[in-house]
């Protein structure tokens, strides 16, 4: 089927923002088409939150949002906040539940997400295309207003009074990312951020890998940090064949820097020189590694210590600790510094840092300031969420807010 001739809004990426945005939109009455290079629509939704759907966290503020004018988020995310969406899911009866720190999953399957926002586009008279590779974008001249650009594609061509770009970012390449939203910001002369994977393990380097080993599939909550930044998190840090992830890692990706080292807390919860002082006097004859096996796990007490036993053996009695041993061994499992290799790039990430440079969009409308009927959408701004629903909540807040104006 090939695409009408001309259309009100023809949106371009059929993810998260761009399907809200549409449904927005249509329920106002403007005829949308939306069109997607991918054999079917929402794959990252399909895939996210292991099947189910981290669709949106109860505790969103500005703050969980990454940008290099951190104002930029605000007005998007007040007047589309997760309590609209959450009632937008309650509309459609899908059954859900907190996991953890506010995040909200789907009782089912991400399908139930994307086949209410197929719904809600239906209902709206959205029209959506796949399989449909874009040639070129260009602007009509001033005689054709209403009607502003022009698409060609390998399915026809539409003239379009506005034109959301909703394209996403680099992240998991092989999900059909990538960088063509960019490449329209660049067409039109608009700055980019630079671009990195956010949201993603760490890898380590093959001597790190080799002393940790025996640790891999072990989990143990941590606060961790990264030098040059006071942000920190607190939460489960997986050890893997390749080095390092779950949350609490992907978190402080986001804000760590080639070259820094990561500042990792093995036993956030308490004072551990403070402790063995007490296990000194109580249990003298135990195994240093074997009282850290039972505040960690035995793979990771006994990998670390034997790593780092140039300062200490860690196979001694407790009671063969000088109080300076014991402060050094506090500080090393407290005060943790690694130095990653890097991380494991877009092919992970589960977002992308940076992109179009927000001081060039309307905060109200994501409309391009110097290009009137542009707009950008989603993961392709430099708005980036942290883990836990909030990237999501930065879709349907910026897919509205562009749906209420195009």
């Amino acid at each position: 089927m090939l695409l009408p001739n001309r259309t009100d809004v023809l949106i371009i990426g059929a993810g998260a923002a761009g399907l809200m945005c549409a449904a927005i939109a249509g329920q106002r009455g403007r005829q949308v088409v939306v069109i997607d290079h991918a054999n079917k629509v929402g794959k990252k939704i399909l895939m996210s939150g292991g099947g189910r759907c981290n669709f949106t966290n109860m505790h969103t503020t500005p703050a969980d949002f990454l940008s290099d004018n951190a104002h930029f988020c605000k007005s998007a995310l007040s007047r589309f906040t997760q309590w609209d969406f959450l009632e937008l899911v309650q509309k459609h009866n899908i059954p859900y539940h907190e996991k953890k720190l506010g995040q909200l999953f789907c009782d089912h399957k991400a399908q139930d997400i994307l086949t209410m926002l197929l719904d809600e586009c239906a209902h709206a008279g959205v029209t959506i295309y796949t399989h449909c590779e874009i040639e070129t974008v260009g602007v009509l001249d001033s005689s054709a207003v209403p009607a502003r650009y022009k698409v060609i594609t390998n399915q026809g061509e539409v003239d379009c009074e506005s034109l959301v770009i909703a394209t996403g970012g680099l992240s998991i390449p092989t999900m059909g990312a990538t960088g063509f939203g960019y490449q329209v910001a660049t067409q039109f002369d608009l700055p980019l951020k630079p671009r990195t994977a956010g949201l993603v393990p760490f890898t380590l380097s093959p001597e790190q890998l080799t002393a940790l080993a025996p640790c891999v599939g072990n989990a143990v909550e941590v606060s961790i940090g990264c030098e040059e930044s006071d942000k920190t998190f607190l939460e489960n840090m997986l050890f893997t064949h390749r080095g390092l992830s779950g949350p609490a890692v992907l978190q402080i990706s986001s804000y760590w820097k080639p070259g820094k080292s990561l500042l990792i807390n093995l036993l956030p919860n308490f004072q551990l020189s403070d402790y063995l002082r007490e296990q000194q006097a109580t249990r003298p004859k135990i195994l240093l590694t074997t009282l850290l096996g039972e505040l960690l796990t035995k793979n990771i007490a006994q990998s670390l210590c034997d790593w780092w036993n140039t300062q200490w053996n860690g196979n001694r009695s407790l009671n063969q600790y000088t109080p300076k041993e014991i402060d050094a061994i506090a500080t090393q499992f407290q005060q943790w510094k690694i130095l990653p290799a890097g991380t494991e790039g877009y092919r992970t990430a589960e977002v992308t840092l940076g992109g179009v440079d927000t001081n060039c969009l309307s905060s109200k409308t994501m409309e391009v300031k110097t290009q009137p009927g542009l707009y950008f959408i989603g993961e392709v701004v430099d708005v980036t969420g942290h883990l836990g629903g909030f990237n999501f909540q930065w879709a349907w807040a910026s897919g509205n807010a562009a749906g209420e104006y195009v």
